[in-house]
């Protein structure tokens, strides 16, 4: 059974940083999407960065320049680096896996597998 732990979650300054990570377990093949996702208090869940199964790795505008992911393969973590953090980017953040079936395939729009969450909140 996969499964996804987020972790990393805290309170930041405006234009601070955070790392959040993902620690993924159980068997799947290298067929997959990964996404980060968050929700803000009576805002919509929306796709923050996703990485697709090529390792290519699309951010929502909003974030664009200061958001980055990176992927320790070893490790079976995936970071999503926040720099420069703003009120805005408070809210549940999530990490989630969508399988496809074959590498280069476009990302799901439902996934499968999804991290309890983990708390971002930025403010002064």
């Amino acid at each position: 059974q996969v499964q996804l732990v987020e972790s990393g979650g805290g309170s930041v300054q405006p234009g601070g940083s955070l790392t959040l990570r993902c620690v993924d377990s159980g068997y799947f093949g290298s067929a997959y999407c990964m996404g980060w996702f968050r929700q803000a208090p009576g805002k919509e869940r929306e796709g923050v960065a996703i990485t697709d199964s090529r390792g290519d790795t699309t951010y929502v505008e909003s974030v664009e320049g200061r958001f980055s992911v990176s992927q320790d393969i070893v490790k079976r973590t995936l970071h999503l680096q926040m720099n420069n953090v703003k009120p805005e980017d408070t809210g549940m953040y999530y990490c989630a896996i969508g399988f496809v079936r074959r590498i280069g395939d476009p990302c799901p729009v439902e996934y499968d597998t999804w991290g309890q969450g983990t708390q971002v909140t930025v403010s002064s």
